[in-house]
């Protein structure tokens, strides 16, 4: 955005500009320490399982693991990778004038068809010299993932596009459901929505279950692919998830749904049921008696 050749315009002008400061344009970040970079790894490994755990109780599990980490070392990564315990916290200041929030609409909605609720989320992924944010756009009905972007911050113009491409290829909800993070709550994420005429949902403060179903694809994407890769870089780490995605899509069968898959499930596909194993074990007897 600087551009320190334009001999018309200072670098101090072009930083006012921007609201951005001078000393900060000059600045290289360093980076996390590999240990930091380890510890958040670890850390998220853990928030899995105990997504009740704050930074207090996240020290001691690292502690028990012989890491000599603080609290405060803790909340500074758990802060840096987008996570904070699951609790109800009482209301100490107000939001953001800028950032409207929106009701809670699925509270007793039956929900029986594809588009007729999306929801999304944002998840922390490590690579072997850092990490990247995920954001990922579901269908809430038959669970199919719709689109999905990486980024190496979090900022709200790959939450857009993931939405926009969701529009795009598969049409519009009726309600988009979100929690209350800056990235959705901000005019150029909900201005998309509006201008569709899509009703806004968002979660209850805290309430990572208002949202469970993107959570479990969380915890299945990070198990099956994430942890068993550990990617090198942001390119293998874009290859790898979309191929499990693509699988998740289409050939993971869905306990939810009898054995069918989430793309099946939202296109409507219905298949036979398994043959059973009495007529199985017959076929086969009929298969050797021929031979």
């Amino acid at each position: 955005m600087v551009d320190p050749f334009n001999k018309n315009v200072t670098i101090s002008k072009q930083c006012d500009l921007l609201s951005i400061s001078r000393s900060g344009w000059y600045y290289d970040p360093k980076g996390e320490s590999p240990l930091n970079l380890h510890l958040m790894r670890l850390i998220d490994e853990q928030f899995l399982e105990t997504p009740y755990y704050g930074s207090r109780q996240m020290a001691r599990h690292l502690q028990r693991q012989g890491y000599n980490v603080g609290r405060h070392r803790v909340r500074r990564l758990m802060r840096l990778m987008g996570i904070e315990a699951v609790y109800q916290k009482p209301r100490t200041s107000d939001l953001h004038p800028c950032h409207k929030t929106y009701p809670y609409l699925l509270r007793g909605l039956e929900i029986t068809r594809a588009n007729q609720v999306w929801c999304t989320d944002i998840t922390y992924i490590p690579v072997k010299r850092g990490f990247l944010y995920m954001v990922a756009i579901m269908d809430w009905y038959s669970r199919k993932v719709l689109s999905w972007r990486l980024s190496n911050t979090m900022d709200t113009g790959f939450c857009v596009e993931a939405l926009e491409e969701a529009i795009v290829r598969y049409g519009k909800p009726e309600i988009f459901n979100t929690d209350q993070g800056s990235q959705f709550t901000s005019f150029d994420f909900t201005g998309v929505l509006k201008e569709n005429g899509i009703k806004i949902s968002m979660d209850g403060k805290g309430r990572w279950m208002d949202n469970v179903f993107i959570e479990r694809l969380w915890r299945s994407l990070k198990y099956e692919c994430v942890y068993l890769n550990a990617f090198d870089n942001g390119l293998q780490a874009r290859q790898k998830i979309g191929a499990w995605i693509a699988h998740y899509n289409e050939t993971r069968p869905h306990s939810s749904f009898d054995g069918l898959t989430p793309g099946e499930v939202y296109d409507g596909r219905n298949f036979a049921p398994l043959v059973s194993g009495y007529a199985l074990r017959h076929e086969e007897q009929n298969m050797r008696q021929a031979a």
